[in-house]
């Protein structure tokens, strides 16, 4: 991996906006084009790019699989949706005319985390795209390999300048592209740290940031639960990507009446899961993206435990390699249960009503979603506004999808992506009135 100096980073971003000039004037049928041939490459190489993930950050084949395939709906999602989405819209004024116009703003950063290396560049560049902004990626060092072949996908052949260039750019540089004149934006997928930091330059240059953060979402079971729906659903949320997600279920909050039914169901689903090579279709779960990581998890567990936490199951390390671990009784007063989680960890405290299933939830600085498993559909949907989240679920995992807004609050962030909330984030809405 070549690291890219400053001096070639505002290179790029001057060939940008070169390109950004021509791009914008695409009227949207030919942009839609080049991003069905995005589209294309993804189903045509799909083997190729889940094995580049793979490699990188040690997500299961079939995990990588499902990734590139999610990224392939996306493109499908919009390709049907941005007409209506960034139609101009037509307002009944005192004018003889008024029109809303919605128009590109030019070309933007992504800082981009290596959890989902494919997916969360898809979900920033493509709604994007689509509208005629173009973009500088600064990905994760650790998914080279994702970050080089995403530069090949974005860049057609069909046309004969470039939309978009990654970056191989140390951190300590992100301040100095935000502060490019030619940068007109910034979205960040990242920890609070790196949100923070993000903010202030963005700031302080009158930028726009999206900032999708860290979470710590709650998945509640309600002691009138459908068990083997919430046991099932639950290994899942937090098993997928070895847990490595920020929306996945990080605080089990179980009624106390079924918690010792639940916690024996989940144990044993899963001890039940197969772990081995990450390139074998039958491997569930595997290593964490790196050593460290595990090593910070595993810290984190000793620590709950020393406080009076019980393991379940689970709780040994071997280099990047983490078992699923259960641990109770764990108080809001632990780290695990205040701080966010990366990693095949399920933290699991009891609660004896709803109202205080609530008061739990909103305990956490984070806000990205919850789960609620109950079978009171109706009563559960009367009390969603009470949590303090960008999503409430019921009975079904937290998940993005490209039809719903996407982001959080608090500490997790702000802005939303996908649907068609995504595609503003980053527009110019621009006013148009005739007398």
């Amino acid at each position: 991996m070549t690291h890219t100096t400053l001096e070639n980073a505002f290179s790029g971003i001057e060939t940008l906006q070169s390109s950004y000039k021509r791009w914008k004037e695409f009227d949207l049928k030919k942009r839609l084009t080049i991003v069905q041939e995005i589209r294309d490459k993804l189903l045509s190489n799909k083997s190729l790019y889940a094995h580049a993930i793979t490699e990188d950050m040690n997500k299961p084949i079939t995990q990588a699989i499902a990734e590139v395939n999610k990224c392939a709906y996306l493109c499908d999602y919009y390709i049907t949706n941005a007409e209506n989405f960034i139609a101009p819209r037509l307002v009944k004024t005192q004018w003889s005319e008024s029109k809303v116009n919605f128009e590109p703003i030019g070309v933007l950063l992504g800082v981009m985390p290596w959890n989902f290396p494919f997916w969360q560049v898809f979900r920033f560049v493509i709604p994007n795209m689509i509208l005629g902004n173009l973009f500088v990626i600064k990905h994760a060092s650790n998914v080279p390999k994702s970050a080089n072949l995403l530069e090949t996908i974005f860049n057609s052949d069909k046309i004969d300048f470039p939309l978009y260039k990654n970056l191989f750019l140390d951190s300590k540089y992100v301040a100095d592209i935000i502060a490019h004149p030619h940068i007109k934006g910034v979205s960040l997928t990242g920890s609070e740290n790196a949100g923070k930091a993000v903010a202030e330059n963005a700031g302080k240059h009158l930028k726009k940031s999206v900032l999708e953060l860290g979470g710590s979402a709650a998945f509640i079971v309600c002691k009138d639960a459908d068990l083997e729906l919430a046991t099932s659903v639950a290994v899942m949320a937090r098993m997928q990507n070895t847990g490595q997600s920020c929306i996945a279920a990080k605080r089990f909050l179980v009624d106390e009446n079924i918690a010792e039914t639940f916690i024996n169901q989940y144990r044993s689903k899963i001890q039940a899961l197969k772990t081995g090579d990450k390139f074998d279709p039958t491997t569930q779960i595997g290593a964490m993206a790196r050593e460290d990581l595990a090593i910070e998890l595993e810290k984190m567990v000793t620590e709950s435990i020393q406080e009076g936490a019980k393991l379940i199951c689970g709780g040994n390390r071997k280099g990047a390699f983490y078992e699923p671990t259960i641990i109770t009784e764990v108080t809001p007063s632990m780290a695990i249960f205040k701080e966010e989680t990366f990693g095949p960890v399920a933290a699991i405290t009891t609660f004896s009503t709803f109202d205080e299933a609530v008061e739990l939830s909103n305990q956490s600085e984070f806000g990205l979603g919850v789960s609620i498993f109950s079978k009171n559909t109706e009563f559960v949907k009367s009390q969603a506004y009470r949590f303090e989240e960008g999503a409430v679920y019921i009975n079904e995992m937290l998940i993005s999808d490209a039809n719903l807004p996407f982001g959080g609050i608090k500490k997790s962030g702000y802005g939303r992506e996908l649907s068609f909330f995504g595609i503003y984030e980053f527009a110019n809405i621009k006013t148009v009135v005739v007398k």
